[in-house]
């Protein structure tokens, strides 16, 4: 019997139970069982409650702070190589800490390249994600990364709004190439929004480079934290002209009084994928599950074929 014809067998990490049930279901699956046993001072020990010896498992969480999340995963992950498992694979939907690629003042550290490290060091031999914060974060692994795109999913849903004068706009100049990559499949125009942070989360100042007089303007980016550039980005469109303003972000952090800001906000919609739990439900928030892209990348993963059709960017 090959190593292909045994079944992956699945655990979920305890921040994203939800999204790793509904990839287990698409995979035709069952989530194995993890025991956590916890100290009274916050201390947390998991235990996997089946054997693994000589199987490929994945084990399925976002790594979005508070940092027990992303510790939960390395130590899963490593009581999976301690017993014995064959292939490890980390289905990580949200790569945490990924803000942090470079250093972009001094003293400070690159903790997209630590998280990397402190992965393969606890044994991960497979990096399942979707929509780094930047591209070159795969290179900071030594091991296979399947780095998915969000438009996969997104743009079914754009196509389907059948906006008469649509036009994709990018919120800073760092997201350029993304907000291209879908106009070149939607075969409209582009739009981009230059800004300048007085420090993280902060905008000080924000222009827009192009004309959106009369025309229903999505927005991409790849996560949404405080909502503060989306809308202002949007007012800001508003003020020029456009017709409707949206917004799509594959990663829905919504931290602080985001929630209220993007009700509050000139946004039409803000669409977003499951890769972290939304905190409470909005109406002007839609989710598009992300749960068949990675149960199909899963599954060819598992029986060694190409994932290449699986990317729209």
């Amino acid at each position: 019997m090959s190593f292909s014809t045994i079944e992956p067998k699945f655990f979920a990490c305890r921040q994203s139970p939800g999204l790793a049930a509904k990839i287990v279901s698409e995979y035709g699956a069952t989530l194995g069982n993890v025991i956590f046993s916890e100290y009274s001072d916050g201390e947390f020990q998991p235990a996997l409650e089946e054997s693994v010896r000589g199987r490929r498992i994945f084990i399925i969480g976002s790594t979005f702070p508070n940092a027990d999340n992303l510790m939960e995963m390395l130590m899963i992950i490593d009581a999976a190589k301690r017993a014995s498992a064959r292939h490890i694979t980390a289905v990580i939907p949200y790569f945490g800490w990924a803000r942090q690629d470079r250093k972009d003042k001094p003293r400070v550290p690159i903790t997209a390249k630590l998280v990397a490290k402190m992965l393969e060091t606890a044994g991960a031999t497979r990096l399942i994600t979707m929509d780094l914060h930047a591209d070159q974060i795969q290179g900071f692994f030594e091991r296979p990364v399947d780095h998915l795109y969000a438009s996969t999913i997104f743009m079914p849903y754009i196509k389907s709004l059948n906006l008469p004068n649509l036009m994709i706009a990018s919120p800073d100049m760092g997201g350029s190439k993304r907000a291209y990559a879908y106009s070149k499949h939607l075969k409209c125009e582009v739009v981009i929004c230059y800004k300048q942070r007085l420090k993280a989360n902060v905008i000080s100042h924000m222009e827009l480079i192009g004309n959106v007089e009369g025309k229903d303007v999505i927005l991409v980016d790849d996560m949404v934290d405080t909502a503060g550039t989306l809308t202002k980005a949007a007012e800001i469109m508003m003020e020029k002209g456009a017709t409707s303003v949206r917004a799509v972000t594959t990663h829905g952090i919504l931290s602080g009084g985001a929630i209220e800001r993007i009700e509050n906000s000139k946004l039409t919609e803000l669409i977003i994928s499951d890769t972290i739990p939304l905190k409470r439900a909005s109406s002007k928030i839609k989710i598009v599950t992300c749960a068949p892209l990675f149960a199909d990348v899963m599954q060819n993963v598992q029986n060694n074929k190409s994932i290449s059709d699986k990317f729209i960017m």
